[in-house]
């Protein structure tokens, strides 16, 4: 079920999240290396039934973007995980037929119209929709866009250093969704120190589950939010920032990130935007000592 779109205010800019997908494949012994069974007791009031399936056990999750309305541009983060992929290692993402392209339209958007794609990383969920299939062709979905990410990531996935166990999911995924991308000429790399990009952004750079993951953070009139990316992929990581998922590559680093990441959400009351939370994918974060908690907005 796609969850219905709900906008939030930042200043004078506007974002929507546009679903993709919605996941309940994963338990959470297999997300996260060190689960401990006896986490499941005292979460279980707030896990089920929107964040993990009673029946199956398995995590509830999503795959979206995130619409951003500024007042001059039209901004995508992240592109979710594309439809006709060739993803024979990764079934969840093989061959895709979402009405992604419908759900944009739905709220106004058409492809052309769209500005800027700020990417968070280069994975395969995070950069499918940059291209589709045309006459066995991969071409830009997005044709006037300009797409940004850190010059780390392209020089990692684009090489032979990421072709490694950790990284079977996104085999193939430079070739169809980035390397068109940049060989269009609509590729712009952001440094790997982060930095501030057109009126109303900045990259942070939060390493760990990917080289040169960045979060992205939003300001306006005074307000300010936080496009997350990877650093969490699910609440329970709220609860344990100490668990990296399996996919994270840089493990201390990563810890770090997410640290980073839920003291400042606490910190500055910042409206985080994630790419994986179920729900509305939306909330705040709040600190009592050293502990953290999770709220949907």
């Amino acid at each position: 079920m796609v969850h219905p779109n709900k906008t939030y205010r930042i200043g004078d800019v506007t974002v929507t999240k546009i679903e993709e997908m919605r996941l309940n494949v994963a338990p959470p012994s297999f997300l996260y290396p060190a689960w401990e069974p006896e986490q499941l007791e005292p979460n279980l009031h707030w896990l089920t039934p929107s964040n993990m399936d009673a029946t199956t056990g398995n995590l509830i999750q999503s795959i979206h973007t995130w619409l951003v309305r500024a007042p001059h541009h039209t901004i995508l983060i992240d592109t979710g995980s594309g439809n006709d992929k060739e993803r024979p290692q990764n079934q969840i993402f093989h061959h895709l037929n979402t009405p992604y392209l419908q759900r944009l339209a739905a709220v106004g958007v058409r492809p052309e119209e769209v500005d800027y794609v700020l990417h968070t990383h280069l994975h395969v969920d995070h950069v499918g929709w940059n291209t589709r299939l045309v006459d066995r062709r991969w071409v830009p979905t997005f044709p006037n866009a300009r797409h940004v990410f850190a010059r780390a990531e392209e020089d990692y996935y684009g090489g032979p250093d990421s072709h490694n166990e950790v990284n079977v999911p996104s085999l193939g995924v430079f070739e169809d969704s980035v390397a068109p991308i940049i060989a269009s000429g609509q590729a712009e790399r952001i440094s790997n120190d982060g930095g501030e990009y057109l009126d109303n952004f900045v990259f942070r750079p939060t390493k760990g589950h990917s080289i040169g993951h960045m979060s992205i953070e939003l300001h306006s009139k005074g307000q300010a939010a936080l496009f997350t990316g990877d650093v969490m992929h699910h609440p329970l990581q709220v609860v344990r920032p100490d668990w990296n998922s399996v996919f994270c590559e840089w493990q201390d680093e990563a810890r770090a990130s997410r640290r980073w990441v839920l003291e400042q959400g606490a910190e500055r009351n910042l409206l985080l935007f994630t790419p994986h939370f179920a729900e509305t994918s939306a909330g705040y974060v709040t600190s009592q000592g050293d502990r953290f908690s999770w709220r949907y907005e």
